[in-house]
């Protein structure tokens, strides 16, 4: 089984890579500097450059590129580069898809990022993949990246990952613990509202399962007992053994990190639920945020 992953450098391509080579699967790295590497194949995905023969034989590929969400404040700028950065190389990667498709070959499917983001924000009420998108501007940025990736619909299997932000440490996790271990944390807004969350190794384990199960349409990575923003924070602090005291008002975060980001993420109430991958089978190592939490923050 050979395996093609475009966005390998990242928190989820690199833990996924590694995954599927200890299983004895062959990866393909797409790069978009010179190849270093054996397993590295380049690409362009600014000027829409993949050759559509470093599909052939690869029996799925997951996209999972683009300028990180973490990345604050969400300049005009960096809001075009957020759009960009996962419209044209989703775009990219299905033109390939679908000339090789054009020639008779037989086609990988295609596993595209997204993210619970595509529902926006809605407190009380719980989001199933059959859900709406929102209104939020990642919910819309997700939209069009999805019917970027849906363009292949026609010629393969895809899957859109809509996955939560990752409990880790290299993850949405990193400033939250910068600022408890300085005793700053503390409720951002309310803390009342619901985040979707989940753990790497489950997120993993997910793609793993989507993959041997050839499951396909969209699909909520995210952990299937719900928290709130100072429910997850707290459990930090117990983790830490630091003070969760000091709330962020919503007026303060719109004015240090803009409207936007605190909006689509920080402020963002979205009670998301796992229903394909729990109707699949799929059982989650960690069910709920504190169990990743005390997992992985040392």
């Amino acid at each position: 089984m050979s395996v093609i992953i475009a966005g390998s450098s990242g928190l989820v391509g690199t833990a996924l890579a590694a995954d599927l080579r200890d299983q004895g699967k062959r990866v393909v790295r797409l790069v978009r500097r010179p190849v270093k590497s054996a397993d590295e194949v380049s690409w362009n995905p600014d000027s829409g450059q993949l050759d559509p023969d470093i599909l052939r034989n690869a029996s799925a590929i997951v996209s999972l590129g683009g300028a990180s969400v973490g990345h604050l404040p969400w300049t005009s700028k960096y809001r075009d580069t957020l759009w960009r950065s996962r419209i044209d190389a989703t775009r990219t990667i299905v033109t390939a898809i679908r000339a090789l498709a054009q020639n008779g070959e037989p086609i990988p499917s295609l596993i595209s990022a997204s993210a619970t983001g595509f529902y926006g924000s809605k407190p009380g009420f719980e989001f199933t993949e059959r859900s709406p998108v929102g209104d939020t501007f990642l919910a819309q940025l997700c939209a069009a990246w999805e019917s970027e990736a849906l363009r292949a619909d026609e010629t393969t299997g895809v899957t859109l990952l809509r996955t939560a932000p990752i409990l880790h440490p290299q993850g949405v996790l990193r400033p939250m613990i910068q600022l408890t271990r300085l005793g700053l944390g503390g409720p951002l807004g309310s803390g009342k509202q619901v985040w979707p969350w989940i753990s790497l190794e489950d997120e993993i384990r997910a793609i793993n399962h989507i993959l041997a199960h050839t499951i396909t349409g969209p699909v909520n990575l995210a952990g299937p007992v719900h928290a709130t923003n100072a429910e997850i924070g707290r459990a930090l602090a117990r983790k830490l053994h630091r003070p969760f005291l000091l709330p962020t008002p919503t007026a303060a975060l719109r004015i240090g990190l803009g409207k936007d980001a605190t909006e689509s993420l920080l402020t963002t109430d979205a009670r998301v639920s796992p229903e394909v991958l729990m109707n699949s089978g799929f059982q989650f190592i960690h069910p709920t945020a504190e169990d990743a939490i005390h997992e992985i923050v040392f």
